[in-house]
């Protein structure tokens, strides 16, 4: 973890020889191969790699959306690896918020509420006003998808992941959509999110400048972490240049 970092030292994740391949035909394809990795409550994380790498695929295995071919994946109590699908789902619901580089927002609700599809779910949500107040959209909650930018678009999306206070934020390439002050206006809110709500987050990005606000950097490549960077320096989003 961080040298003098403030981070508890108890992983929230840990995963060991975590392995998946996909069959697709008479070719077997080894998505991930061997990953040992243990990730602290309240990191932020990037994880950078070419496409193929294995960066989706630890992503969706660590939030509940696929699960592994071999190894164990473990969130605080949680085992990932032989979790029913109705175990997931709950894992999903109470403990995880996702961000993807396309907003997916419903085009006939407004900005509220997409939110509220979340809210009206959670145990202990936030209210669809007080998660757009957090992304900066609290003055534009009735507009719909159409009436806002895609950088807006993309903080609604932010507002609906982190409306359910999840203890992780899972971002897959969530400015690879957006131009340079756009991407650093949402990265600033992700920062924001990470900083203040304590959430563990890791964002997915091509972006090698963005690995300037990371607490630990993984470097990806054939299924494999590469190497692990600690950056000299934890910049601000506004310090990021690309």
């Amino acid at each position: 973890m961080r040298a003098g970092s403030d981070l508890p030292s108890v992983p929230v994740f840990v995963t060991r020889g975590l392995g998946k391949t996909y069959t697709m035909g008479d070719t077997t394809v080894i998505a991930l191969d061997g990953v040992d990795l243990d990730i602290y409550r309240g990191e932020f994380i990037v994880l950078l790699g070419p496409s193929g790498s294995g960066k989706s695929t630890l992503l969706n295995i660590l939030g509940g959306l696929d699960r592994p071919s071999s190894g164990s994946a473990r969130f605080a109590d949680h085992r990932l690896e032989d979790a029913s699908d109705d175990e997931l789902t709950r894992y999903r619901r109470e403990h995880v918020g996702f961000v993807f580089q396309f907003y997916n927002l419903i085009p006939s609700l407004t900005a509220r509420e997409n939110v509220q599809l979340v809210t009206d779910i959670a145990s202990h949500p936030l209210t669809a006003e007080e998660a757009l107040d957090r992304v900066g959209l609290g003055e534009r909650k009735d507009h719909f998808p159409s009436q806002l930018s895609g950088g807006e678009q993309q903080r609604v999306a932010i507002a609906r992941a982190i409306a359910k206070q999840p203890d992780v934020l899972l971002c897959d390439e969530p400015t690879g959509a957006l131009d340079y002050q756009t991407g650093k206006q949402v990265l600033e809110v992700i920062n924001t999110i990470n900083r203040t709500m304590g959430t563990t987050t890791l964002v997915i990005t091509h972006n090698a400048a963005i690995a300037g606000m990371a607490d630990r950097v993984l470097y990806m490549g054939d299924g494999r972490i590469q190497r692990i960077a600690i950056p000299e320096k934890k910049l601000l989003p506004s310090e990021l240049s690309w």
